[in-house]
């Protein structure tokens, strides 16, 4: 049996993950994490989840679960997931990590702790995008630079970072692919007279609206012709299957930091 505790719990991603873990019988949730102060601290996190009562109930304090825990699944905000690497990394458990939005500074210093311990991290934890990820490897190598590229993704109205993590793996994807360095081709949106559009330039657009769970559309287009590669979540569960997934697999992986990839395409286990 895994054990699991998951913070940012009463988020979108902590209940249907909860939701997902209900449903397992190898996995078990034995730790429900929240910030401090949050209206359903002491709840029991089957009931936030909307399923079963399963007595375990949301504390404000990762270190209070982590003996008992084999593996924690982090969806929560960038400062909060700092604080909680640090936490694993001293008691040595395995750590999903999907959250998004981290400053350079911060993304070094997860990078840095992450390496330390078994710990799977990835902007999008759908399988499918991370097939499509690969995907787009290929095809940047195969088309070239006769290509323009544009990546455009959509997300729900309360999304607070723009573009998305996935959006900015996926530019940066096809930019290495190419040997470009994403920082000296990339523009974010465009507006008034912009010229015409250079060469390499690698353009990222994001949308917001409604309760879409997360649109990424690769586009490559050129005289003639243009290839689209889009991948859409209809909703949250296929991200819940993925930290799922990648939860099974770290608690028996080699320390260090690895991708979702290496689930997919390599087998340590």
């Amino acid at each position: 049996m895994i054990r699991v505790a998951i913070t940012g719990i009463c988020g979108r991603m902590g209940r249907c993950i909860t939701q997902g873990i209900s449903q397992q019988a190898d996995i078990q949730l034995v730790g429900a994490i929240q910030y401090l102060g949050h209206p359903q601290i002491g709840s029991d996190a089957g009931v936030v989840a909307g399923v079963d009562e399963i007595g375990v109930p949301v504390t404000g304090e990762l270190a209070d679960v982590l003996e008992s825990t084999d593996v924690v699944i982090e969806f929560s905000k960038p400062e909060a997931t700092v604080q909680h690497l640090r936490q694993v990394v001293d008691a040595d458990k395995a750590m999903v990590v999907g959250t998004t939005g981290f400053s350079p500074n911060e993304l070094a210093t997860v990078n840095a702790l992450a390496s330390q311990i078994r710990c799977v991290m990835a902007p999008n934890m759908s399988l499918g995008v991370n097939v499509m990820i690969q995907a787009l490897e290929l095809i940047a190598k195969a088309l070239g630079d006769d290509y323009d590229i544009e990546t455009i993704e959509t997300h729900h109205n309360r999304k607070v970072d723009a573009p998305s993590g996935t959006a900015l793996r996926l530019a940066e994807t096809v930019a290495t692919a190419l040997g470009r360095d994403l920082a000296e081709v990339e523009i974010y949106g465009r507006h008034g007279t912009v010229g015409p559009r250079p060469e390499k330039q690698i353009g990222t657009h994001a949308i917001r609206g409604g309760d879409i769970a997360g649109d990424h559309t690769v586009l490559f287009a050129t005289q003639g012709e243009q290839l689209s590669v889009v991948h859409r979540s209809h909703n949250r569960e296929a991200f819940a299957k993925g930290a799922l997934r990648a939860a099974r697999w770290v608690v028996d992986a080699p320390k260090g930091l690895h991708d979702v990839s290496e689930i997919l395409f390599q087998n340590h286990r």
